[in-house]
């Protein structure tokens, strides 16, 4: 399966990049095929500037200066997405990445107003793999928003019949090394099963 595998995180010597590397290993196991994008380390612009907005309903035209991130996008058959909460989103760069790629003609079809389609049903598989500061408690108190991000707002984008799979390390500030230890085995394990 061709995977389009987005990365959120500035930092190359975090604790994310721990797990990306287990994620990689467990989807390498399965003989995925990946393509990483690593929306910092490729300088991605999140901002929407003025005219693209302008473009955005033009599906003849709001393509203009995306076509590499969307023929990425097109020739995904699974989706996973990596990136930590920050104020309970995701980080304003990966918030960014849909605002500018889930448009008109690429991710939905608008062409009747009143019956907006999906169009990203060659994505048969998604994941969210995300990490919080806070306890689980916290994050159920005010929504869980990544939680949302993923199970809900991009699976609707994908295939009726997709799994949207969610993999959480809560607390993370305080937990221990073996907290974070068993999460990437977790994560290594869940890929390899993608």
């Amino acid at each position: 399966m061709r995977i389009l595998y987005i990365y959120c995180h500035p930092l190359p010597e975090s604790f994310h990049s721990a797990i990306r590397t287990a994620a990689l290993t467990g989807l390498s196991a399965a003989r995925h095929e990946v393509d990483q994008l690593d929306l910092y380390a490729e300088h991605f612009d999140p901002v929407l500037s003025e005219e693209a907005r302008r473009r955005y309903h033009d599906p003849a035209r709001n393509r203009q200066g995306l076509e590499a991130y969307i023929a990425r996008l097109s020739a995904a058959e699974g989706l996973i997405v990596q990136f930590p909460t920050w104020c309970f989103g995701p980080p304003a760069m990966l918030k960014g990445f849909f605002d500018k790629l889930l448009m008109p003609g690429v991710a939905f079809d608008m062409s009747d107003p009143m019956n907006i389609r999906p169009s990203l049903g060659h994505i048969r598989k998604l994941a969210g793999i995300v990490t919080y500061g806070q306890p689980w408690w916290t994050a159920f108190i005010m929504a869980d928003p990544p939680r949302k991000l993923v199970k809900r707002y991009l699976r609707w984008f994908i295939a009726r019949n997709a799994r949207a799979d969610f993999h959480a390390l809560y607390h993370m500030n305080v937990a221990g090394a073996d907290a974070r230890t068993a999460f990437i085995h977790r994560v290594r394990a869940a890929m390899a099963r993608f």
